[in-house]
């Protein structure tokens, strides 16, 4: 392929990782100026943390996102080797296990108890 769409894959590829960066970055500064907000007007100090965590633990669900995204089109179309194909599986295995762990944390059970905890909201509010 010619040189420019290399080029043009590359600098897409770091204005992803740059986008992911950027939002973890926001996220953790907006959720804590949310939190600090929240303290100031008189909410309580562990209802404002735990909604602190939740907003940080999305913010980095979301930027890992797009830096796995980014890895996908560095190992797909600008370096297809086995070894950066290693990289990328590893990668991606680390990100599940962080997106789960964070999901669990954010939500407060684990995934499958999902449609129960659903279950158990709607029928206190019957």
């Amino acid at each position: 392929m010619d040189d420019w769409f290399f080029s043009a894959l590359k600098l897409t590829t770091r204005a992803i990782e740059v986008g992911g960066i950027a939002i973890i970055v926001l996220g953790i500064l907006g959720s804590s100026i949310a939190a600090l907000w929240q303290i100031l007007h008189g909410r309580p100090g562990a209802d404002a943390f735990t909604l602190y965590r939740s907003n940080v633990g999305r913010a980095i669900l979301l930027g890992l996102e797009f830096l796995v995204a980014a890895d996908i089109i560095n190992t797909v179309a600008i370096e297809p080797t086995i070894q950066s194909l290693l990289i990328l599986g590893g990668i991606v295995l680390i990100r599940t296990f962080l997106s789960f762990s964070l999901e669990v944390e954010i939500e407060g059970r684990w995934p499958w108890d999902r449609h129960r905890g659903e279950i158990e909201s709607s029928r206190r509010s019957a």
